[in-house]
């Protein structure tokens, strides 16, 4: 493994501290219950708000800023410029106290955004560090090492929690992020000279971009894999931010059990990123991804049901086999439609819509789960996003050459 690739992957493993520690685990639930209060179901309602309203902002401004950085050459740059404005968010929380529910979700938002806003420009390396034939086992590696990093970063801020230090767990992530991201910034393809003035160039990557929407919308296997990942990465995305969410408020979980449930997690889908690693070139990403899928419906299906904290870190088992392997497929997958030298063209649009799609499932969670007063019907109503999303995968024709 060369430099390039060691260093990309170790990105993967930084800002999993923030996956993890912040999105998923433990700062959800202080915010919901302690910040906010969560007893009416209004904590859900207004991470709900949050998660959203900084996925919008993501996925409007990552297509045109990909498309920018194509002719600015500025990728690294915006790599680093985003990741140090989630450093600083996440280092801010800090100061947070009960009741101070804006100020968390002004955090919140401005911390979402410098993480999922970098995720476009790493992403968009991944052409360029690995040959095609290796696209889906460094993509794999990237997400496996990261499940390392989730690990590692949650089980330091077990400790801390111990003591009764949860105050430092966010410096912590802060830290985290920032020094093991250090590599990538020096050693991944450095940025080039701007193709003419500034203006210039951001007006052409601009235009350049809305071009590459308007080329993959009136592609028919573009077109129908971007509305399915669109509909399925909806249901990973609600899951994912609202996971510790339901176990903690409907199961009773305590915040250790909550950590080493979510380690078992990280576990489980370090070794299905590895195990499917080979696979995603040999069978082709489209075969594992059908075969992730099924595994989330039948996860989003069993938590409706589960009663008992056991069965949910089975189920929860389960989801993390399919996390690694749905992520990895989907990124090789549509690594195959970017042409050489349109990389963060690309995928800007790849994470518009992802991004997109994780508008609709928090809000439709958080809505249900405030009118209702149960978090089961909200989790129940993802599993169909990923029912829909395998309909329409299904019909997507992929090349033989991958396939």
């Amino acid at each position: 493994m060369d430099k390039k690739v060691a260093s990309w992957c170790l990105y993967d493993f930084a800002n999993s501290s923030y996956s993890a520690v912040i999105a998923a685990v433990i700062f959800p639930v202080y915010y919901t219950n302690v910040i906010v209060g969560n007893e009416y179901g209004h904590g859900d309602l207004w991470w709900g708000r949050a998660i959203a309203l900084s996925m919008a902002i993501v996925a409007i401004t990552s297509p045109f800023l990909g498309g920018i950085a194509d002719f600015l050459r500025v990728r690294k740059g915006l790599l680093i410029v985003y990741t140090l404005l989630c450093v600083t968010s996440v280092a801010s929380f800090s100061f947070l106290q009960k009741d101070m529910v804006m100020t968390g979700f002004f955090l919140i938002v401005l911390a979402n955004i410098g993480l999922e806003g970098g995720i476009v420009f790493y992403n968009s390396f991944l052409t360029e560090i690995a040959r095609p034939s290796h696209h889906g086992r460094v993509s794999a590696w990237g997400f496996g090492i990261g499940y390392v990093g989730s690990i590692i970063s949650l089980l330091i801020a077990l400790l801390l929690i111990r003591h009764d230090y949860i105050m430092l767990v966010w410096p912590m992530v802060a830290l985290f992020f920032l020094i093991f991201s250090l590599p990538a910034f020096i050693y991944l393809p450095a940025d080039g000279k701007a193709v003419g003035g500034i203006w210039g160039a951001a007006f052409s990557g601009f235009k350049h971009t809305l071009d590459k929407l308007k080329i993959m919308i009136k592609n028919k296997v573009q077109r129908r894999f971007l509305c399915a990942y669109l509909l399925y990465e909806d249901g990973v995305s609600t899951v994912i931010v609202f996971s510790s969410i339901f176990a903690a408020t409907t199961l009773g979980f305590r915040a250790e059990e909550l950590i080493l449930m979510y380690v078992l997690v990280q576990i489980t889908a370090l070794s299905g990123s590895f195990l499917l690693a080979r696979p995603i070139d040999l069978w082709g990403p489209k075969k594992v991804l059908i075969i992730s899928l099924m595994l989330w419906i039948a996860v989003s299906v069993g938590a409706y049901f589960v009663h008992n904290k056991i069965y949910f870190l089975l189920i929860a088992s389960l989801a993390g086999f399919g996390l690694g392997s749905l992520q990895a497929a989907s990124r090789a997958l549509y690594a195959k439609f970017i042409p050489i030298g349109q990389e963060s063209g690309y995928f800007g649009v790849y994470s518009f819509v992802g991004k997109s799609s994780a508008i609709i499932g928090p809000l439709i969670f958080g809505i249900l789960s405030s009118e209702l007063g149960s978090q089961r019907p909200a989790i129940l109503s993802v599993s169909l996003f990923f029912i829909a999303g395998l309909i329409l995968l299904r019909t997507v024709e992929v090349k033989r050459s991958y396939e």
